[in-house]
């Protein structure tokens, strides 16, 4: 099975989802470094200025600095000119020659014999969704970075990928976790970013062209060619409301592609959903480790659940810039103050090096050796759900 490229209104680098456009690997956007070649920017009327890229609580005179407020929302559907590039976001440069002269030597793009032995062993679990209301929140992991939020109502779908092989990578190997068919009426996708394992238009294809979809910088125009009609596209610190759900698009450490010649061309970033009554679920989309946590966490105080990555982290000197391995999810879920983390982004594609089951086992050391409380290490199977309890338990 291959990925398939939609009828489209344009047949630009970046809009083919061909593999046969994509001669390599690289356009998945994981272990190859960019091309830096032009592409046309995505054209619109000019709304707004971008806000600063690193907006920290500044202190005012006789005060303490505190969080800073939230930015109103934006406008849903609003339509803006994005730069070209977003390559003055990277907290690390992209790999160059001399990296990848190393990865020919000594990389390795799958594990071995031995640390695929496990598979038969990953957690699948899959069951019915649970039953909710406005004030109910709950999550379903249906594999890698693709969730059922519930939360103020809405169902939410977050990086959305149910098809059984993504570019450049052997098919799943646990199968979706949640059938297409068992899933409510969608409300809401959020995409972190525009990699084939997060951004999959075979998924989308199935969902309504009127469905709400939040969307990082500069990715608006992939989605109204394929004529989804409500894409609502955020810079970082920015947010849009939907019936009174809250959602802020927040940075990562990350990168994005998709094709040989649109490296960087749109953003990335993760989501912080807050429902009516203030509590929060996290979704960090696919990123490494470093200092955005602490201040996602300083501007978004009480995270009640943090979806987190913890998985493609081996080999780390090749990987360590742009996915956090199990310590470091870990580490992460401490700076952002979240009250409980869900792994995630692993056992589900073979992405990276290390042995399939070792992300689940070290995190839950690294969790242990935090001195966490256990029941708030959410590591559910693929297809299991868990629910918050119906309001906040004072700290």
């Amino acid at each position: 099975m291959t990925q398939q490229s939609e009828s489209t209104t344009s047949t630009t680098t970046e809009d083919a989802d061909d593999p046969a456009s994509c001669p390599s690997p690289a356009a998945a956007g994981h272990l190859s470094p960019p091309l830096p070649l032009a592409a046309p920017a995505e054209a619109g009327p000019l709304v707004d200025a971008r806000p600063p890229a690193d907006p920290r609580p500044a202190a005012t005179p006789g005060h303490v600095a505190g969080p800073r407020p939230l930015a109103e929302p934006r406008p849903l559907g609003e339509k803006r000119l994005w730069p070209r590039s977003f390559a003055d976001r990277l907290t690390a440069p992209l790999p160059g020659l001399r990296a990848l002269a190393r990865f020919a030597r000594e990389g390795a793009l799958r594990p071995g014999t031995a640390g695929l032995a496990d598979i038969p062993r990953l957690p699948f679990e899959p069951g019915p969704l649970p039953r909710v209301d406005a004030r109910t929140v709950a999550v379903s992991w249906a594999g890698h970075a693709s969730w059922v939020v519930r939360i103020g109502g809405l169902t939410v779908l977050t990086d959305p990928v149910w098809s059984r092989r993504i570019l450049g990578t052997p098919a799943r190997i646990t199968p979706v976790g949640v059938a297409w068919s068992a899933l409510p009426r969608i409300d809401a996708v959020v995409i972190s970013h525009n990699h084939y394992d997060h951004l999959d238009a075979r998924t989308l294809r199935r969902l309504p062209r009127d469905t709400p979809v939040f969307v990082p910088a500069g990715l608006g125009g992939w989605f109204r060619r394929r004529r989804f009609g409500q894409v609502t596209e955020l810079d970082w610190w920015e947010a849009a409301e939907l019936r009174g759900v809250r959602f802020d698009f927040v940075p990562a450490h990350h990168w994005s592609k998709r094709s040989l010649a649109d490296t960087c061309r749109t953003l990335w970033g993760g989501w912080v959903l807050t429902a009516p009554d203030g509590r929060r679920v996290y979704f960090a989309g696919d990123t490494g480790y470093g200092h955005w946590f602490s201040r996602i966490g300083d501007r978004y105080p009480d995270i009640d659940l943090a979806l987190l990555p913890i998985g493609a982290y081996d080999p780390r000197w090749w990987l360590s810039d742009v996915h956090c391995d199990p310590e470091e999810a870990v580490r992460a879920a401490v700076d952002l103050g979240a009250r409980r983390m869900a792994p995630m982004h692993w056992g589900t594609f073979v992405l990276s090096a290390e042995p399939v089951l070792e992300p689940l086992t070290r995190v839950r050391a690294a969790w242990e050796k935090e001195g966490l409380p256990r029941e708030d290490l959410w590591d559910l199977p693929v297809g299991a759900s868990r629910v918050l309890e119906a309001s906040r338990v004072p700290d």
